[in-house]
């Protein structure tokens, strides 16, 4: 077994830092805007940061130290894939890394495709509009269970704790680049999307159409949807309304009904209140899928 560094602990300056991509990336959209956004911002601003601090709450209390807990274990006790191969920390860093990325796209793909799951993954999507304060909006009830799946993840490759906590930071910071509202060049982010998710790639993750939001579920590394052929890159920005059209009401987005909304009767996702369905209709859903128009 490969010698290992001491246990990693996370700096102070982490959360300094996560906080200040936040407002910058606040302060960009506001001034190069990808998508006009419908509501007013300080409404849907409150709503989606009480949400976010009871989902960073519940995750604090549980998720992190339940995987952190359970990578420590598994190194004590040289269980799980990488602690078995006899390869230098930094190769089994970067393995465990694309570990972590890859399983987390698969975890994303059944919170959309598991009709339980999807109840709770749900809240997220039914934000009327997307930018950074969208990044961490989830309910609490989906933290909770989503701590299963990460001691599931560190323990069967045996991933560090520094690795899992490295990956963390990168992941929240993925997070928060692909939800935010940042009209950057269109050649810069084709560029940038070969490798990493993007604003107008995961904008259409968010799209009120169903196929396009059963799309495009990779974090960090936007390779993971081309290798599983859920990539799609080919609905202008300009056609792409945010939402999940059965929950576009303004009462359907405020804390409490949030709170609630799992646990209710669901309505038909995919359809407008009038009853009729979201399609996406015309010449975008032919063009090439390479292309982030």
């Amino acid at each position: 077994m490969p010698a290992m560094p001491q246990p990693f602990y996370l700096p102070s300056w982490v959360p300094a830092a996560l906080v200040g991509f936040f407002l910058v990336a606040a302060a960009l959209e506001n001034l190069w805007p990808l998508r006009r956004l419908k509501r007013p911002r300080p409404r849907r601003w409150a709503v989606n940061l009480a949400l976010t601090a009871l989902a960073f709450g519940v995750g604090a209390a549980l998720v992190r130290p339940a995987a952190l807990a359970a990578a420590a274990w598994t190194q004590s006790r040289a269980l799980g894939v990488l602690t078995w191969l006899p390869l230098p920390f930094w190769i089994q860093f970067a393995l465990g890394f694309l570990w972590m990325d890859a399983t987390f796209y698969f975890w994303h793909r059944a919170n959309h495709l598991y009709p339980l799951l999807w109840r709770f993954h749900n809240v997220h999507h039914v934000d009327p509009d997307l930018d950074v304060s969208t990044s961490f909006r989830f309910h609490y009830g989906e933290v909770l269970y989503s701590s299963i799946f990460r001691v599931f993840q560190v323990m069967v490759m045996g991933v560090s704790p520094f690795t899992y906590l490295v990956y963390e930071f990168c992941f929240n910071l993925a997070t928060m680049f692909q939800h935010s509202n940042v009209g950057l060049p269109i050649r810069g982010e084709r560029w940038l999307n070969k490798i990493l998710v993007t604003p107008r790639m995961h904008g259409i993750h968010h799209s009120v159409v169903g196929n396009e939001t059963n799309s495009n579920y990779s974090v960090i590394f936007s390779c993971w949807d081309r290798l599983n052929r859920s990539l799609r890159l080919n609905v202008p920005q300009g056609e792409v309304i945010i939402g999940v059209p059965g929950y576009l009401l303004p009462r359907d987005n405020r804390v409490w009904p949030l709170l609630l909304q799992p646990f209710r009767k669901q309505r038909p996702y995919w359809r407008w209140p009038s009853g009729r369905a979201s399609v996406r209709k015309g010449a975008a859903t032919a063009a090439p899928q390479h292309l982030l128009p």
